[in-house]
């Protein structure tokens, strides 16, 4: 039996529980992170110092654009989590992020959406 079998169970996973990676935060309302907002490491000559293991598996992941969601699924911790370590990275200037962008140009006009629904009351 080795010493690390206390910490982890294969079946389980790990045995440290949410809230003692977030030291009891939960997200802040400042940084709306939704399931698609795109997280991206800022390039850096050095690795962050004073991270916690949680903090630079997201760091590493997101050196190219990835969702708060996949986040979660990649590094196996709930979403609610993902938004409070994102959120710390943002403070730190670690990470950037964006949100899908929302163009009133791209919807479609009130006459298109008129066609569509007269269409649909023809049938």
């Amino acid at each position: 039996m080795s010493g690390d079998d206390g910490w982890y169970d294969e079946a389980a996973g790990p045995l440290v529980r949410p809230y003692t990676i977030t030291s009891g935060r939960t997200p802040a309302d400042t940084a709306r992170l939704d399931l698609s907002t795109q997280v991206m490491t800022l390039r850096s000559e050095q690795e962050p110092a004073g991270l916690g293991p949680e903090h630079q598996a997201i760091v590493q992941l997101c050196r190219r654009p990835v969702s708060v969601a996949e986040i979660a699924v990649y590094v196996k911790i709930p979403l609610g989590v993902v938004r409070v370590l994102v959120g710390d990275l943002i403070e730190r200037g670690l990470v950037i992020t964006r949100s899908p962008a929302h163009h009133p140009a791209a919807s479609p006009d009130l006459e298109t959406l008129q066609a569509v629904l007269d269409g649909l009351i023809k049938y």
